[in-house]
């Protein structure tokens, strides 16, 4: 299912500088944020799951997931370049789980990593806080890839709408409005990071693990699925 050919291409289009600039831009902050914030109060528990929970995961993570997400396909799909892909003899499944897998590297690279950097460097993971983001932050990378691939096989507006879903839904709404963090990658992620940490590390979400693992599965299953769905319907010129 993995093709080397379209990983390489993929790849080639999400580093290249203009995104490579959007992709470093908030890990950077995280951590330059995380090093003045233990130069300024020390290492403390309640400082480093504020951090993790309001800016890496209710913000850079989704926010990383969309510009990976999207970018793997969106942009082929809008200027037209896709076609030359397609017509490759190359199974529609292939192209769309080597994409995705591509956007999952990625946002896992841009966004875990760095979680767990910051997380060490503002409390040395007392109880697994740093670990238990960590955790968190991967699994939504995957949930996040795969919504977000998905979207950008189905709309030409694929990153204005990304941004609308990280922006208020995950960080604004899937935060504060309690209905509403049940429908939340945020939420279902953060009952794995819960999961992780200690008893004591206080990392919360609004749903169980069965529940949040199952919601991440649905995600990420159905929206590779339906992408790969989406892609078989895009004809080449000629094609009856």
């Amino acid at each position: 299912m993995y093709n080397h050919t379209v990983a390489r291409l993929t790849y080639k289009g999400l580093l290249g500088r203009r995104r490579a600039l959007l992709l470093c831009a908030l890990p950077l902050l995280l951590l330059v944020v995380a090093v003045a914030v233990r130069g300024l109060t020390g290492a403390d528990d309640e400082v480093a799951k504020g951090l993790l929970g309001s800016f890496a995961m209710a913000t850079m993570v989704p926010l990383i997931g969309v510009v990976a997400g999207t970018g793997a396909i969106g942009p082929e799909i809008d200027d037209g370049s896709v076609v030359y892909l397609l017509a490759k003899p190359l199974k529609r499944s292939s192209i769309i789980v080597t994409k995705l897998l591509v956007a999952i590297g990625v946002t896992v690279a841009f966004s875990a990593i760095p979680t767990l950097l910051a997380g060490y460097i503002l409390n040395g993971n007392s109880q697994q806080i740093a670990v238990a983001y960590a955790v968190g932050a991967a699994v939504a990378s995957v949930a996040y890839s795969a919504l977000f691939l998905l979207l950008g096989t189905i709309s030409r507006h694929a990153v204005v709408i990304g941004l609308v879903y990280a922006l208020i839904w995950e960080a604004l709404v899937g935060s504060i409005v309690p209905g509403a963090r049940d429908l939340s990658v945020q939420q279902w992620a953060l009952s794995l990071a819960q999961k992780v940490g200690d008893s004591g590390a206080g990392i919360t979400s609004e749903v169980g693990v069965p529940t949040g693992v199952t919601l991440l599965l649905v995600v990420t299953l159905g929206g590779t699925w339906y992408a790969v769905r989406k892609l078989r319907t895009l004809k080449l010129a000629g094609e009856e």
